[in-house]
């Protein structure tokens, strides 16, 4: 604490204005020190809420990319077992299809060994008709 000399009517009066002025140049120099402050933590502050909004913002972004990677995934599931039942059923209808044909052809072969039996049949008895009657030529008297 500063002390006063006194003098005939009090204190000092040009020491009291100096120690005033000093008071009053530090509280000044203090006031405007608290103002920078102030305005630095307002800045700062400012910037916090942007990082915060930016924050935010990527956030959402994330979670929206996350949602979409997990719907073309789904979407991806969903088409490929699409195209895999797709296969099994052109692959079932091929297997039909050649069975069919198979079947058709095996028909067509039992029935053109048929026909060729029947042929040999009739080829055999024309030539045992043939034979019978060479036989019979050989028992006819000239």
């Amino acid at each position: 604490m500063k002390k006063f000399s006194t003098s005939f009517r009090g204190y000092d009066k040009n020491e009291v204005n100096a120690f005033v002025s000093t008071v009053a140049d530090k509280y000044e120099s203090m006031l405007n020190n608290l103002k920078d402050r102030d305005k630095t933590i307002n800045e700062l502050t400012e910037k916090v809420k942007n990082y915060k909004n930016i924050e935010n913002s990527f956030n959402r972004a994330m979670a929206m990319a996350e949602e979409t990677a997990s719907q073309m995934k789904r979407l991806a599931r969903e088409e490929a077992n699409s195209i895999i039942n797709e296969a099994k059923a052109n692959a079932s209808r091929i297997v039909n299809n050649a069975l069919v044909k198979s079947e058709k052809i095996e028909t067509e072969n039992q029935a053109l060994m048929h026909r060729t039996n029947l042929v040999k049949k009739r080829l055999k008895q024309t030539l045992e008709d043939e034979l019978a009657m060479l036989d019979d030529i050989d028992d006819f008297n000239y």
